[in-house]
């Protein structure tokens, strides 16, 4: 629900830097950024990994909250969500996850925010969505939605046993098909405009 890519880009870019490699596009990192840090560095960076990663996070703490800001749509989605209870899960590292939820001011609507290192391991293992679960008191079962706008989202929620929601065409994954959601909607808006209607039901 929060658009962070250009801060990840930033310092992404910094640390290509820092190693001579080519620098990345925005569109790029959206295309190649899926898995946690602590899974794709090693593979990026090979032995020099950590010192990769403190990099990485050197230059994504300085400006990383400068850069966030809510998706379209989403703070709808968010007050329709209101009627259930509301977590996060990301593969984001777990305190600048938690950082900008608090930055955007979006603490009353979660009770549970989940990200990279909170778990064992991150999506698309189940780990971290069973991690909020556990938070939020419920079980992982089909009435249990999870968002998200990349295919490894669909397979982390499939693999926890749970509904998974595509928000968005999933362009940089092949598409809708190839993500494989169980429900798909086009924008938050319009998952916004769904959750009213079942809501509005829940209520009659």
């Amino acid at each position: 629900m929060a658009d962070g890519w250009a801060a990840i880009t930033a310092a992404l870019n910094a640390t290509f830097t820092e190693f001579a490699m080519p620098l990345w596009t925005e569109a790029e990192t959206k295309a190649r950024v899926r898995v946690a840090l602590r899974e794709s560095f090693p593979v990026m960076f090979g032995a020099r990994w950590e010192h990769a990663r403190d990099t990485f996070y050197t230059a994504f703490a300085k400006h990383h909250l400068q850069h966030v800001r809510p998706m379209p749509g989403a703070t709808d989605a968010l007050a329709a969500g209101a009627p259930w209870p509301q977590g996060v899960v990301s593969n984001k590292s777990g305190p600048y996850l938690r950082a900008e939820v608090v930055r955007l001011g979006w603490q009353a609507h979660f009770r549970a925010v989940i990200g990279a290192g909170d778990a064992p391991k991150d999506k698309p293992d189940p780990a971290p969505i069973h991690l909020a679960l556990e938070q939020l008191g419920h079980k992982a079962t089909p009435s249990v939605w999870y968002l998200g706008d990349t295919a490894l989202d669909m397979q982390a929620a499939r693999a926890a046993g749970v509904t998974a929601v595509l928000i968005g065409d999933a362009a940089h994954d092949g598409g809708v098909a190839q993500a494989a959601p169980h429900l798909h909607f086009t924008s938050a808006l319009d998952l916004a405009a769904r959750l009213r209607v079942v809501s509005d039901r829940a209520a009659c």
